[in-house]
């Protein structure tokens, strides 16, 4: 591995553990309710006031283009495991999983030369549209949430 890219695999670690620390230092405030209410109680949070409701909808929105992007390069690199990163990033977080991501992908390309890409699955494809009507259902409800 290059130095170039063992430098941005630490740069990667420290944002995934710095993102870890800041998100989980939040979201422990949540976990005496239990999994259901810490649930109801943290997605309720997010409609609170237009600010908490732009900054969540330009995360989901922003994380729906990383997460297609995150797919297509993990099938063109053949990388093994795409749709875990995807489920903790909503278990854990999404700002430490696409980092590992990253860490995991700079190993890969380390290892072997792009080979052109491979065509995304009809499974990815549907599992990432999901993603995106889900955004975009929460964004309609942010908007109708507005006047409370």
């Amino acid at each position: 591995m290059t130095v170039s890219r063992r430098t941005l695999c630490i740069v990667y670690g420290l944002i995934a553990v710095l993102a870890l620390i800041g998100t989980w230092g939040n979201n422990m405030a949540y976990l005496s309710l239990g999994f259901l209410g810490a649930n109801q109680k943290f997605w309720g949070d997010t409609l609170a006031n237009p600010a908490s409701r732009s900054i969540t909808v330009d995360i989901f929105f922003l994380s729906l283009a990383v997460l297609v992007w995150m797919v297509l390069e993990a099938r063109r690199l053949r990388m093994r495991g795409v749709w875990l990163y995807v489920v903790f990033g909503f278990l854990v977080a999404i700002s430490v999983t696409v980092p590992i991501f990253l860490i995991n992908r700079e190993r890969r390309l380390a290892q072997v030369e792009a080979q052109g890409a491979n065509a995304m699955g009809g499974a990815d494809a549907a599992g990432l549209a999901l993603l995106g009507i889900a955004f975009a259902v929460y964004a309609v409800l942010t908007l109708l949430h507005g006047g409370q």
